[in-house]
């Protein structure tokens, strides 16, 4: 089911994107779909905020934190419906810092267990995050060169990494704990260096 994320972090990327998820008689409910007429295409959405129970949509009991990893937050958030009343969920004043407050701890836990980063990297990294911001202010052409020759560094590097991690029989589990990502995305880096893509 595809998910309309809230929340993503540099460190984890789509692997760990967290969102807001609904609880409707006491489980997930499907997709939302938008009636605009005749056509083969049906927008549709997952947003907490499309179940307020308007227009035959599913009206949502209580609100939790989902990843895309497919973690769930234990715990649920009641909506105040009666305060709500018939708004639409978008237009009301609905707490969120609860699933915010789960997602994020669930992040710590992904981020405890992953390879921690050389300091001196990590300050590297985040200087030069720093100034390609600054760059795509001033000169967006020179960001995007600048994006493009760090993505060929990075794949290069990747795959010579994931190459001797593949040497050493590293297993996907193993490499995607590590790397805070998902068993799939590390297998397809392991094929990627073996295949020599």
């Amino acid at each position: 089911m595809p998910v309309d994320w809230d929340w993503w972090t540099v460190d984890f990327g789509d692997a760990h994107a967290g969102a807001v998820g609904v609880l409707v008689g006491g489980s997930e409910p499907g997709p939302v779909y938008f009636d605009v007429g005749s056509g083969p295409d049906v927008p549709s959405t997952t947003h907490w905020s499309a179940y307020d129970g308007r227009y035959r949509r599913p009206r949502a009991e209580a609100l939790r934190a989902v990843c895309a990893c497919g973690w769930r937050g234990p715990a649920h958030y009641p909506l105040p419906w009666a305060t709500i009343g018939d708004q639409p969920l978008y237009e009301a004043d609905v707490d969120l810092t609860g699933p915010l407050a789960d997602w994020t701890a669930h992040l710590s836990v992904v981020r405890d267990a992953a390879v921690p980063l050389p300091e001196p990297l990590t300050a590297l990294l985040a200087r030069t995050a720093e100034q390609l911001t600054a760059t795509a202010a001033d000169s967006p052409l020179a960001a995007l060169r600048a994006a493009g020759m760090l993505e060929r560094i990075a794949t290069l590097v990747g795959r010579e990494a994931a190459g001797a991690l593949r040497d050493d029989n590293t297993s996907a589990h193993t490499l995607a704990t590590a790397l805070g990502t998902t068993r799939s995305k590390a297998q397809i880096m392991l094929l990627t260096a073996q295949d020599g893509y």
